[in-house]
């Protein structure tokens, strides 16, 4: 039975506060679902399922639930019960929650952890917002290089049930120093008297607790692990990220890749919870900034007044153009932002890539010049025609070398280049597609009725 048709059930026993029903409703029902289903139900109804069911069930849904309902929720907690569930939550889960209170509230919630918990608690939530140690978890099956194969089996038997992840086993020195790792099907294999420091892997790959978020969920990427060890300047193992925390951290970064696209900016919460009042600032800014930038349009167009009143014809071009050249040029800044935020490419390619997307304009500018030649000779003229299709090949040329050196430039000051791939390429593209559609179509025009031409300048 799937979650939906779960609910009504719920909800019935919620009504009732038959916790008992409840809890074994939940035995059989994935926790992130329920956790979906009550982000959307109101506080006091979520708080209320939360502290009558188990704790265990409590800790599973409430680590998937946003975080901006989790603190609406930990707020109506007393410190005891917080102190109980963080307990019972994974290690880098509790620590995200109980970066968000107070310190004073935080004082008294590790005042009644077990000294294990609180220590845990501390090391794990005081490593800077963005990084690995942000993100990692204590959970993991660590042992000392010098036991033997079945001393290490007995070791992982012991330890499994409270780690994270049990599929790779770390090796320690006395120093606890990360010396080696073995998958479990490795150390299942070996030879059971072989001593662990002679069969493990010593080239290990790590990361360091102050790397960047996004530089990790990559290295796990790129290496395939369900895990990456994270040690600290000394080479003692800290913890692990895992790889369901690292594609947390890739849809975080992506959906604010998307925002910043779309010039609205960043939301530090989920869209549904987001205030009328945070979705107006976000967009606003950029709008007003992108609305200044289309005034070189229109002055564009006032500066060749002249020139369009000879040739009317010209004008039912002008949007098709300038629309090509936004195309262009956001198709070029979405490939280079997603080169960049990939590490595919980086500023060093940038003279490079310019030559490639130099040919492949061109390229595309003619192919589009041929498909709309026809069309304007037959709305307008011959020197319409010519005057539309060497405009096509430009604007697109310049359109597509815009989009594509904006996200590097961006990147070079430190900005995020997702900024370039939407509505300010497009922008600068309508403004430059104006002045280079009019300064060709002046040379055209004035050459065939005598009309004087017209500079940009």
């Amino acid at each position: 039975m799937n979650t939906i048709e779960l609910m009504p059930s719920i909800r019935r026993a919620l009504a009732r506060r038959d916790f008992t029903a409840l809890n074994d409703i939940l035995d059989d029902a994935p926790a992130a679902d329920i956790a979906e289903r009550f982000a959307r139900e109101p506080d006091d109804i979520s708080t209320l399922f939360l502290k009558g069911i188990a704790l265990k069930h409590c800790a599973e849904i409430f680590s998937y639930l946003p975080a901006d309902k989790q603190l609406r929720i930990a707020q109506e907690l007393s410190d005891d019960e917080l102190a109980r569930l963080f307990t019972e939550m994974d290690g880098d889960d509790s620590a995200d929650v109980f970066n968000m209170f107070e310190p004073v509230r935080r004082e008294s919630i590790l005042r009644r952890m077990a000294h294990k918990e609180r220590e845990d608690m501390l090391r794990l939530s005081s490593y800077e917002e963005g990084t690995a140690g942000s993100i990692m978890t204590s959970e993991y099956v660590s042992i000392n290089e010098r036991l033997t194969v079945s001393e290490a089996l007995n070791k992982v038997r012991q330890t499994a049930p409270d780690a994270e992840t049990i599929y790779q086993v770390y090796m320690l020195d006395d120093q606890q120093r990360l010396t080696g790792t073995m998958s479990l099907r490795q150390l299942i294999l070996a030879d059971p008297l072989a001593r662990l420091d002679s069969v493990m892997i010593s080239d290990v790959v790590s990361a360091s607790s102050d790397m960047p978020q996004e530089d990790v969920a990559r290295m796990i990427s790129h290496y395939d692990f369900l895990a990456i060890p994270i040690v600290n300047h000394d080479n003692k193992l800290v913890g692990i990220v895992t790889y369901d925390d690292a594609m947390d951290v890739v849809e975080k970064e992506t959906t604010d890749d998307f925002h910043r696209a779309g010039s609205v900016g960043v939301l530090e919460q989920g869209l549904s919870s987001t205030s009328l009042f945070t979705l107006y600032r976000k967009r606003i800014v950029w709008l007003v900034l992108l609305v200044f930038g289309s005034l070189f349009s229109g002055a564009g167009i006032a500066h060749f007044q002249g020139l369009i009143e000879a040739q009317a014809a010209l004008v039912i071009f002008l949007p098709l153009l300038i629309g090509s050249g936004g195309n262009a040029g956001s198709q070029a800044a979405t490939l280079m932002v997603r080169g960049l935020g990939t590490g595919e490419v980086n500023i060093r390619d940038w003279t490079s890539l310019l030559g490639r997307e130099l040919l492949i304009s061109c390229v595309l500018g003619i192919t589009m010049a041929v498909a709309i030649s026809p069309i304007s000779y037959a709305r307008g003229n011959f020197d319409v025609a010519c005057a539309v299709a060497i405009s096509m090949v430009a604007i697109v040329m310049v359109g597509s070398l815009l989009g594509m050196s904006l996200p590097f430039l961006l990147n070079r000051f430190g900005l995020d280049p997702a900024t370039a791939s939407g509505p300010l390429v497009s922008t600068l593209c309508d403004s430059c597609g104006v002045l280079v559609f009019f300064s060709v179509a002046s040379l055209f025009i004035s050459a065939a009725t005598g009309i004087p031409h017209v500079s940009c300048g």
